[in-house]
C-alpha cells in the first residue's frame, strides 16, 4: 500500500484547499472578489437610496416592474419568481403592493385558471418608464469617472471573469 502522506504532498491541491492552507497563493483573487463585492454593495446601496428618496420605490418593487415593461403580454409569478430570482411568496407581496397602488393588475391566464397574469398597468408602464430613465442616468453617473475606453475594457474583462465562474461552477457539480 503507498505511503499516503507522500502522494498526497505531490497531488494538486484543490481551490478550497489552496486557500485554506496557503492563502498567500490567493491573496489577488480574494482581493478582487473583495473589490467586486465592494463595488456591488454600494452601487446597490445608492441605487436603493435614491430610488426610495426620488420614488418612494423599492428596488424589488422597481426590478419587478422593470421584467413586467418588457413583457407584452404579462408574466404569470412564477415567470417573475424565476425571473427575479425569488420565492413565489416575496412576488405575490410586490405584486400586492404594487397593485394597491394602481400600478400592476391582475387577471387570470387564460390557459389557466389556477395562475395568474401581471401586467403593468398604463400608469404604471408610464411611471416605470420615468423612473428607468433616471435610474439609467445615475447609473451613467456613478460610473462618470470612467473613461469610455476602461469601460468597454472593464466589460470585456468581467465577462471574462464571469465565463471562470460558471466554468468552475460547471466542473463542480
Amino acid at each position: 500500500m503507498p505511503d499516503l502522506a507522500a502522494s498526497e504532498l505531490t497531488m494538486p491541491l484543490d481551490a478550497e484547499t489552496k486557500v485554506a492552507e496557503r492563502p498567500a497563493d490567493h491573496e489577488t483573487e480574494l482581493r478582487l472578489w473583495l473589490r467586486l463585492l465592494t463595488c456591488t454593495t454600494l452601487i446597490e446601496g445608492e441605487i436603493r437610496r435614491r430610488l426610495r428618496e426620488s420614488f418612494d420605490v423599492t428596488l424589488p418593487r422597481f426590478d419587478l416592474m422593470a421584467q413586467l415593461d418588457k413583457s407584452v403580454n404579462g408574466m404569470t409569478l412564477g415567470e417573475l419568481s424565476q425571473r427575479m430570482m425569488v420565492s413565489n411568496g416575496n412576488v405575490t407581496g410586490l405584486v400586492e403592493r404594487l397593485q394597491s397602488q394602481g400600478l400592476v393588475e391582475r387577471r387570470p391566464a387564460p390557459n389557466d385558471r389556477r395562475a395568474q397574469l401581471v401586467n403593468l398597468t398604463a400608469e404604471g408602464r408610464k411611471t416605470f418608464r420615468a423612473m428607468a430613465r433616471t435610474h439609467e442616468n445615475w447609473i451613467a453617473d456613478l460610473f462618470a469617472g470612467m473613461t469610455p475606453e476602461e469601460t468597454e475594457t472593464l466589460m470585456q474583462i468581467l465577462g471574462r471573469a464571469k465565463a471562470s465562474v460558471r466554468k468552475s461552477i460547471a466542473g463542480a457539480s
